[in-house]
C-alpha cells in the first residue's frame, strides 16, 4: 500500500510540473500576443493620428460653410412657403372670378337662346303660317289643274276611240 501512495504521490508531483509547465508557456505566449497588440495598436494610433487630424481641420473649416448652407436653405424654404400661399391665393381669387364670369356667361347665353327660341317661335307664327296656308292654296289649284286635264284627256280619248273602232272595222274586212 505504501507502495500506491508513493506512486501516486508522484504521479501527482508530476501533473503538477507538467500544469506549471504549461501555464508558464500560456504566460509567456500571452505576454508576446500582448506585446504584439500593443505594436500593432501603436502603429495604428501613428497611422491614423494624422488622418483623424486632417478630418478635425475639415470639419472645422466646413463646419461654418455648412452652418451658412443650412441656414440659406432655411431661408429659401421660408421663401418658398411664403410665395406657395401667395400664389395659391392667387389662384383662389381667379378661380372664383372665373366662376363668377362663368355664371354670368351662362345668364346671358341662356337669355340669348331663350330670345332665339322666342323669334323662331314668332317666325313659325307669323310668316310659317301664310306660307302653308299659300302652299295649301298652290296644292288646291294643282289639284284643279290635274283635275281639268284629267277631263280633257278623257274627252279627247272617247274622240278617239270610235275613230279607232272604225279602222279597226275598216282592217278588219
Amino acid at each position: 500500500m505504501q507502495f500506491w501512495m508513493e506512486f501516486f504521490s508522484i504521479v501527482a508531483a508530476i501533473a503538477l510540473v507538467v500544469q506549471v509547465a504549461i501555464l508558464i508557456g500560456l504566460f509567456v505566449q500571452l505576454k508576446r500576443t500582448t506585446e504584439s497588440i500593443n505594436r500593432m495598436i501603436n502603429d495604428l494610433h501613428a497611422r491614423m493620428g494624422p488622418i483623424l487630424t486632417r478630418t478635425q481641420i475639415l470639419l472645422d473649416d466646413a463646419q461654418p460653410k455648412l452652418a451658412g448652407l443650412i441656414d440659406d436653405a432655411s431661408h429659401v424654404v421660408y421663401l418658398a412657403r411664403a410665395q406657395a400661399q401667395k400664389l395659391d391665393k392667387i389662384f383662389s381669387e381667379a378661380s372664383d372670378r372665373l366662376r363668377g364670369q362663368l355664371v354670368r356667361t351662362d345668364r346671358i347665353v341662356t337669355g340669348a337662346l331663350e330670345a332665339v327660341e322666342d323669334a323662331g317661335t314668332q317666325v313659325r307664327r307669323n310668316f310659317l303660317g301664310p306660307v302653308q296656308k299659300a302652299s295649301a292654296l298652290v296644292h288646291g289649284i294643282k289639284v284643279g289643274l290635274d283635275f281639268l286635264r284629267a277631263r280633257r284627256a278623257e274627252r279627247d280619248l272617247r274622240q278617239r276611240v270610235p275613230e279607232t273602232l272604225e279602222q279597226e272595222d275598216e282592217l278588219f274586212i
